[in-house]
């Protein structure tokens, strides 16, 4: 393992990129089942093409994975990113909708784009293009990528991973409907029953947090993963005790048996090019350059930020072996596109496992291995309660915010992209968005304070291109 990985010379040893495998593992677990959930309007569209985009999301997300561990020797670990799923599944219904066909078509044509923009990933990896366009981000703009990142991980895990539904619909948020309540008569009456489970979650999250910070504090590198442990534990107690459910109900009838027939007939290399050019030659072009463009800086930003928080880049912001790095992306993208799922990307989830210890490849191969066993025991995945993996999330997010300390925040020009990517992140969900915004100001201030020699080539195509983005193909 030292010999392949390298352990020594990262200063970390096997059972510490294990525990930070699993880590990551645990705080994004919850893709294995919601991702087929978005892809098929939470099985709106069928049993067997929920099965096949869940065999899909496993097998892919252990291929880009892999890939990363071997290739990159990093501790980041991939799988189908959250927002460009949602995405997908919107253009699914587009195309649907347009040409006429059943969802299923639909789908297959839609695997086109995501086959397309990992063969340009591969091919702009090879020719180190998309090394450039990293080095072609400005030294503020890069060091402000992992705070920014800290606080879309500190709105995940307030926010959206908490969302609770009652009788009175929802979803309801911790920090919108129980801290921004005035009173908690007033939060019960807007929530219902939604209430307990509410209150439930926001203890269960603050006290896997402080059990983060008290076991980190005495120097645990598991740290993370037990307070993760520990807030599942409480979770389930108080389903049972308060809520009176059975937390383990769902393992009564649950199939323990991969799905691979039903991959093989739906999605395994199904693609339907004719479908997807028949919503016009203008609409199939723009619809892959917005994944591509998404695609990319998402998985930029997260490499950047999660390796500046594990110093794991030089005193310019750079990280070693990033072409291996971007190759994995194309890699896993491509995987994706022949099993059946949206675009594969690094997961920002990465920053947990990375918190607890993992500097190497072999942190990476083991999520990746777990991914894979996924196929046989996901109904046990899917048990890791949100506010557990909220804990998490929110520890790691408030360490990345560390970062903020080198920005000069007397140069403006470092200052304001800094500001909006801060504020563009957690809002908009989007760590690409985030970056263009920050590329844009940029050049902007750049030009006005008449520096504009001073700014790249390549700087000015990234923030025209971003500008046609939120404009033009929005």
């Amino acid at each position: 393992m030292n010999g392949m990985f390298h352990l020594q010379e990262n200063h970390t040893t096997v059972r510490t990129e294990i525990l930070a495998g699993l880590t990551t593992f645990m705080t994004m677990a919850y893709i294995i089942a919601l991702n087929p959930n978005l892809l098929t309007n939470f099985g709106a569209e069928g049993q067997e093409l929920w099965n096949a985009v869940f065999m899909a999301t496993c097998i892919a997300s252990a291929i880009g994975t892999f890939t990363m561990a071997f290739l990159a020797n990093k501790p980041f670990v991939m799988a189908p990113g959250m927002g460009l799923n949602s995405f997908f599944a919107v253009v699914v219904g587009n195309i649907a909708a347009i040409t006429g066909t059943t969802y299923l078509v639909s789908f297959r044509a839609a695997l086109c784009i995501i086959l397309i923009e990992g063969i340009v990933f591969l091919i702009l990896s090879i020719l180190n293009i998309r090394e450039k366009i990293v080095h072609a981000i400005p030294l503020g703009i890069r060091l402000g990528i992992s705070p920014a990142i800290g606080l879309m991980l500190l709105n995940i895990g307030l926010g959206s991973n908490a969302g609770i539904y009652s009788e009175n619909g929802g979803p309801f948020y911790a920090m919108r409907d129980f801290f921004g309540a005035l009173t908690p008569a007033v939060a019960r009456d807007s929530m219902g029953t939604g209430y307990t489970v509410m209150v439930l979650s926001v203890i269960t999250m603050f006290v896997g947090l402080f059990v983060i910070l008290y076991l980190n504090h005495k120097g645990i590198k598991a740290a993370v993963l037990a307070g993760m442990v520990c807030s599942s534990i409480i979770y389930w107690a108080g389903e049972a005790i308060f809520l009176k459910v059975n937390p383990f109900e769902s393992l009564k009838t649950a199939s323990f048996v991969p799905p691979v027939k039903d991959m093989v007939e739906l999605t395994l290399f199904k693609f339907d090019f004719h479908d997807f050019f028949a919503i016009g030659t203008f609409t199939a072009i723009t619809l892959i350059i917005t994944f591509c463009m998404i695609d990319m800086f998402d998985t930029i930003g997260t490499l950047v930020g999660t390796a500046s928080r594990a110093g794991m880049v030089d005193e310019h912001g750079n990280m070693p072996k990033m072409k291996e790095a971007l190759l994995s992306d194309a890699v896993g993208t491509i995987a994706g596109s022949l099993t059946g799922t949206s675009t594969v990307t690094t997961f920002v989830e990465s920053a947990s496992g990375v918190e607890a210890g993992g500097r190497t490849g072999l942190a990476a191969l083991t999520s990746g291995v777990l991914f894979l066993g996924c196929m046989f025991i996901a109904p046990l995945a899917a048990l890791i309660p949100a506010p557990a993996t909220s804990a998490a999330l929110i520890y790691v997010g408030v360490l990345m915010l560390a970062g903020l300390q080198k920005i000069d925040w007397n140069d403006v020009s470092q200052m304001v992209p800094v500001a909006l990517m801060l504020i563009c992140m957690p809002i908009s969900g989007s760590i690409g968005h985030g970056i263009g915004l920050g590329m844009i100001s940029f050049t902007a201030i750049r030009v006005m304070q008449g520096r504009a020699k001073e700014v790249s080539i390549l700087t000015y195509v990234i923030s025209i291109l971003f500008l046609i983005k939120f404009f033009v193909i929005v």
